[in-house]
């Protein structure tokens, strides 16, 4: 049976601390990745195979795009992202479809209610129950399904591995991780998913990242990064971690689910972090951590981003603790 990292494979990369005592470990790998696509720091296995969740939405967008689909701005971003379901975000993906001549109804992601508090009001207030324009993957299926009327392409059968459509995300990402792709299972939202490494992951973020600076780069991929740094919102939501890094350090941030995290600064130097037991709550300060510590990025900065995206852990109302590094990545810092 093919699978990812074991737990003697992985390292340390944060703790949980409460009233000084350390309550739970993450342990897992993660790889730092220079601009030329060397590797600087690799923490476990980074070689192993995982699934990277929603971590590659920026290149299923981009075999979109490459399909045809004449995505804009936010809806760039949007097809990219993994957004909260905000009211914004599902007018987005209802004018994607629209443009597509389609609707709701023909989107292969199960219906969901939307992350967003306000959006979610709205809809327990109308009785409209749970939407397929708030699963947080809808922006991404729009984009899929825009391809599929534009290229006379089967929208019934859009998710399955030989489609059209995933024959060339399946292209899309091997050319951009430089590794072909080993299995392929099923993701959350009804779509392929496709194993890559966590030295894959990083190099294709290196490159994409890269893209709007290097003339000989693929426009359309250009395109999704400088979509995803100028629309931070469509990509998660306002406030949440992967919108405020994209915000303050101008570094793209793509999560995926099971621990998965991927960034990348816009010379390239990208980090990619997987935590093996699925919990993606030290995903952030690990992996700007890490970017930091190969001086990548200003430690000051770092830290204040760091405040605003890692929650106290609480006890009785009142801070009691903190998520912290684990000894793997603080001693990239000594």
């Amino acid at each position: 049976m093919i699978q990812t990292f074991r737990a003697h494979d992985a390292v340390e990369l944060a703790v949980l601390e409460r009233s000084g005592f350390v309550e739970s470990r993450h342990i897992g790998s993660a790889v730092v990745v220079a601009g030329d696509g060397s590797v600087v720091t690799k923490l476990g296995a980074v070689g192993s195979p995982i699934f990277p969740r929603s971590a590659v939405k920026p290149f299923q967008a981009l075999a979109a795009m490459q399909s045809g689909v004449p995505l804009r701005g936010a809806q760039v971003a949007i097809a990219a992202g993994s957004h909260s379901g905000s009211m914004e975000h599902m007018d987005v993906v209802s004018g994607m479809l629209k443009a597509a001549g389609l609707t709701e109804k023909h989107l292969g992601c199960p219906a969901a209610w939307p992350a967003d508090p306000a959006a979610r009001a709205r809809l327990l207030r109308s009785d409209c129950g749970k939407s397929k324009l708030a699963m947080n993957c809808s922006g991404k299926h729009a984009a899929f399904l825009w391809a599929c009327t534009e290229n006379g392409w089967d929208t019934a059968g859009y998710l399955e591995p030989n489609h059209p459509m995933q024959r060339a995300v399946r292209t899309v990402l091997e050319e951009y991780t430089g590794q072909p792709v080993r299995h392929t299972g099923v993701d959350g939202c009804g779509a392929p998913v496709m194993s890559v490494t966590l030295t894959g992951l990083a190099r294709a973020f290196t490159t994409l990242a890269k893209a709007p600076s290097d003339t000989s780069a693929n426009a359309r991929a250009a395109t999704v990064a400088t979509s995803m740094l100028d629309y931070p919102w469509a990509v998660e939501g306002h406030g949440r971690p992967n919108t405020v890094v994209m915000e303050e350090l101008g570094v793209l941030a793509k999560l995926g689910a099971e621990g998965v995290l991927a960034m990348a600064t816009p010379s390239g130097a990208s980090v990619a972090v997987k935590m093996l037991d699925g919990n993606g709550r030290a995903g952030t300060l690990v992996a700007l951590t890490l970017l930091a510590a190969c001086g990548a990025l200003d430690v000051p900065e770092v830290a204040a981003v760091l405040d605003k995206v890692v929650p106290p852990v609480m006890g009785g109302g009142r801070p009691a603790g903190s998520l912290r590094l684990g000894q793997a990545v603080s001693a990239l810092l000594d």
